[in-house]
């Protein structure tokens, strides 16, 4: 039987209106299933058990206690393990971290290396037998102490930008400045902490390899398995429905590899799930940094040197580097610019992506130092950036695409009533508060890559679309849902969305705010070809009429130019110098991000960006231990969160700001929230009580003792 599409009923403008998650009703009634949850026959239980050492090697493995315990089924280790191939570049075009090659080796590197897996009937017996197996080091001296400023064992390392990038004589332009800043910040070391913790089921199903994930990339994590376990791609599958967060921590680690070695082993469905301690050392984190700026402007404000130099921190295993020094890059322009992003390597995990890698500590740094310069010049903070707006890109020399940051600082301003702040500071009061505001700017790249998708007309007049997206809580899933339906010319509710299926083809991961912006592109193609078919009166027949798109040719094609989103961040903070407590009392973010998808995830997706800001520049901070290389309190008790007493009112707006060269219009809005925010409260804590912290976060001891010296 064959079905003409009838009564189509068109919907324009779905895009752009507020529209609540299309999974949001499974979600809260638990019908929707994570990673760690979803039921398997047969299935075992791996724990991950981790080095108590720092530094050193194994010498033994003490198995037999703890295979003679109830239900244990067996002990993976380096001397067991099947071997895997580390020899290739990964799908994001670097070598894999060895991290996730488990168990191939006695070296350990940093204390909470994997060093076995312990495979059991259930997890609490697994646990049990993790907990009590005994694994025997030669200890080594081990150097966990990032001391910032001048490291000489620090190199340039390039990641995704040129870790140097130099023009002008930077040390003529100093001397020839009216006004000149030094000054030296610093940002801890900050972790990931998604609600939904890494999970992973490893299964062998007819000689092919599926994998039931939580992670930020399929098509990504799919990719690294076949590679380390020399498969042949077609014979993996990786699936990730719903993911609880992410922030740039759910790639390939080591829980996933091990669950596919012990099912490969027990040929078995195997489930690990990494405890929020075990998370503090394999899922990556923010590298601390230490950023040096000098200013240097006329008597007008106008800068004619900027220098901005950072380190960070990577592990003797793995390169990565923490490119704070990248936003100069973007923002200001300057006669003499001098970037550098330097690492050192010690004896810890692995840094990786978090929210805005780079762009958050290095905003902090940079726009700090911009109102330090204010403060120097005698010149408003918002009127000082706007008369350094560059033409151009700063250090590319390319245009921008467009550059709506200072209709962001009207609008904020506006609203914020900044016009009526009292520049001087430690002058407002309440009871015994010091009160003071101040703002900051954002920005972050505005990329896309290409993605694959496919559209189907079904017979019963509903459409299909399949995209191999992630939907780490961003909502991601539902805008794609309204971009669809408008380029269908349907209503929402005929449209349904299926994601995270390695199976449905290559498609960008959920990461650098690219994401939506890439697999709308393919979405959008994709249902437009099939406009087109089913114009012409195409018969549908039951199994429906497919399109897929391919967008490799489309994205390539974009003309080279400086893409970004921008925003204007303002706070407002009570300072009592007496307790050293500080309350954010209030925040305005103004974003000039592209065309708004939903509004109603996007302003969540600012705000939450915001709110993190807030746990950036007052609480978040994990500390070392250099006698045992590890983590003080690495646990939600001891790493310290914004939580609800922490967070104001938070308000989040945007201006008109589409992407011409966009499909529909579409920036990306992911990580641009969190850029600025802590800088708009360090300023404003400087602006309440007349004295600058340059090092985050601001504790309250840190008040009192910068109150007791003011």
């Amino acid at each position: 039987m064959t079905t003409a599409i009838t009564g189509r009923t068109t919907a324009k403008g779905a895009v752009g209106t507020a529209h609540t998650r299309v999974e949001g009703r499974d979600k809260v009634t638990g019908a929707a299933r994570y990673a760690g949850e979803i039921p398997f026959a047969e299935l075992a239980h791996g724990w991950l058990a981790l080095s108590t050492v720092a530094r050193g090697r194994i010498l033994a493995v003490e198995t037999a206690p703890v295979l003679a315990m109830p239900g244990v089924i067996a002990v993976l280790h380096h001397g067991n393990a099947p071997r895997v191939d580390t020899e290739y570049i990964g799908l994001l075009g670097v070598p894999p971290d060895p991290t996730t090659a488990v168990f191939q080796q006695d070296r350990v590197p940093y204390l909470g290396w994997p060093v076995a897996l312990v495979v059991a009937e259930t997890s609490e017996q697994a646990r049990e037998a993790a907990e009590a197996l005994v694994v025997r080091y030669e200890e080594e001296p081990h150097d966990v102490a990032f001391e910032g400023g001048e490291h000489p064992d620090a190199y340039p390392l390039d990641a995704h930008m040129p870790a140097v990038a130099e023009k002008g004589d930077l040390e003529a332009e100093l001397a020839a400045s009216a006004v000149v800043l030094d000054a030296e910040y610093s940002t801890p070391e900050e972790h990931h902490n998604p609600m939904e913790p890494h999970a992973a089921t490893a299964r062998w199903d007819g000689g092919r390899l599926e994998v039931v994930d939580s992670n930020q990339g399929t098509v990504w994590v799919a990719a690294e398995l076949a590679s380390l376990f020399s498969l042949d791609p077609a014979a993996v599958r990786v699936r990730s429905e719903h993911v609880g967060g992410g922030f740039g921590s759910k790639g390939v680690r080591a829980h996933q590899v091990a669950a596919v070695m012990a099912a490969t082993v027990l040929q078995r469905p195997v489930r690990v799930v990494m405890t929020r301690r075990q998370m503090f050392s394999l899922a990556g984190y923010r590298s601390p940094t230490a950023q040096r700026l000098r200013l240097g402007a006329d008597a007008d404000g106008r800068l004619r040197a900027l220098e901005h130099r950072s380190l960070s921190l990577t592990s003797t295993v793995h390169e990565f580097i923490e490119p704070s020094a990248g936003v100069a890059r973007t923002m200001y322009d300057a006669d003499a610019h001098h970037t550098s992003n330097q690492v050192v390597r010690l004896d810890v995990p692995t840094p990786t992506w978090m929210r805005a890698p780079g762009e958050a500590p290095g905003s902090f740094a940079l726009e700090s130092a911009l109102d330090e310069l204010a403060e120097k010049c005698g010149i408003d903070p918002i009127e000082l950036r706007a008369r350094n707006e560059p033409e151009r890109g700063p250090v590319s020399g390319l245009p921008f695409s467009g550059r709506n940051l200072h209709a962001c600082f009207r609008e904020g301003a506006r609203r914020f009533g900044w016009a009526d702040r009292d520049p001087r500071p430690g002058l407002r009061r309440d009871g015994r508060w010091l009160l003071g505001t101040g703002t900051a700017a954002a920005s972050f790249p505005a990329g896309s890559a290409p993605s694959t998708g496919a559209v189907t007309a079904e017979a019963d007049g509903t459409f299909t679309v399949r995209i191999n997206a992630a939907d780490i809580g961003t909502g991601a899933r539902t805008a794609l849902t309204l971009v669809a339906a408008d380029a269908l010319e349907v209503a929402p509710d005929r449209v349904q969305v299926h994601i995270g299926d390695s199976d449905f083809g290559m498609a960008f991961i959920a990461g650098g705010s690219m994401g939506t912006r890439s697999w709308a592109w393919a979405v959008t193609v994709a249902a437009g070809e099939l406009r087109e078919r089913l114009a012409l009166g195409a018969i549908i027949p039951p199994e429906g009429i497919t399109v897929r798109s391919d967008t490799t040719e489309a994205v390539g094609a974009l003309a080279q130019m400086e893409r970004h989103s921008f925003g204007a961040q303002f706070a407002e903070v009570a300072v009592d110098v007496t307790t050293g407590e500080v309350r954010v009392r209030r925040m305005l973010g103004i974003f000039a991000a592209g065309r708004i998808i939903n509004p109603l995830t996007a302003r969540n997706q600012f705000v939450g960006g915001m709110t993190w800001g807030i746990s950036m520049a007052l609480h978040e901070e994990a500390v070392r231990d250099r006698a045992t290389g590890g983590h003080y309190g690495a646990d939600l008790a001891g790493y310290h969160v914004a939580t609800h007493a922490d967070v104001p009112h938070i308000e989040a707006d945007w201006i008109d700001d589409p992407d011409p060269d966009d499909p529909i219009g579409i920036k990306g809005i992911g990580e641009i929230g969190i850029v600025g925010a802590a800088a708009a409260i360090a300023n404003a804590v400087w602006h309440a009580t007349g004295v600058r912290h340059r090092s985050l976060p601001i504790r309250p001891d840190r008040v009192l003792r910068a109150a007791q010296h003011a």
